[in-house]
């Protein structure tokens, strides 16, 4: 199945992974929403640079909420030029001049995810790195909890 995903969207045309703006009609969890795009169409976008807690996860549900609060039923821009193995396509979310994944990492609400980070620009990654370290320091959001686990650790524990 992940398979047929793949060659599926290798089969979009390229205008397909340009930038879009839309209004945001769902919220999977801290770090995947589903915008409604002018062509009538449904994306559903991972935001990239950052990975939220797992819904069952402790912060999970709060994660959520919070990318809500800032989000659901606006209008976003999608910066974005590829998807995932899922299908979903991987951008950055604008909501107005506010960098929504960005403001997950600086509410507390996900971690930096630097597994990925050198897909980001230079000043991207500062900024998330910056955010992150101050949301820790001040143990805001998840870093309230004396060992958070990051969900890519949660997903695949060793």
């Amino acid at each position: 199945m992940n398979f047929l995903l793949a060659i599926f969207a290798l089969t979009l045309p390229l205008h397909a992974w340009a930038d879009f703006t839309g209004n945001v009609v769902g919220i999977a969890d801290g770090d995947t929403i589903t915008v409604l795009g002018a062509d009538k169409m449904q994306h559903k976008i991972r935001l990239t640079g950052i990975d939220a807690p797992e819904k069952k996860q402790p912060f999970g549900n709060r994660s959520k909420q919070n990318l809500s609060d800032m989000v659901f039923n606006k209008t976003v821009t999608v910066e974005t030029d590829k998807r995932d193995r899922y299908g979903r396509e991987l951008g950055k979310v604008l909501a107005g001049n506010k960098d929504v994944n960005l403001e997950q990492v600086r509410a507390g609400m996900a971690w930096h995810y630097k597994a990925y980070e050198r897909t980001q620009t230079a000043t991207d990654r500062q900024a998330y790195t910056a955010a992150e370290n101050l949301a820790k320091a001040t143990k805001r959001g998840l870093w309230a909890d004396s060992e958070p686990i990051p969900p890519w650790e949660w997903r695949h524990p060793k």
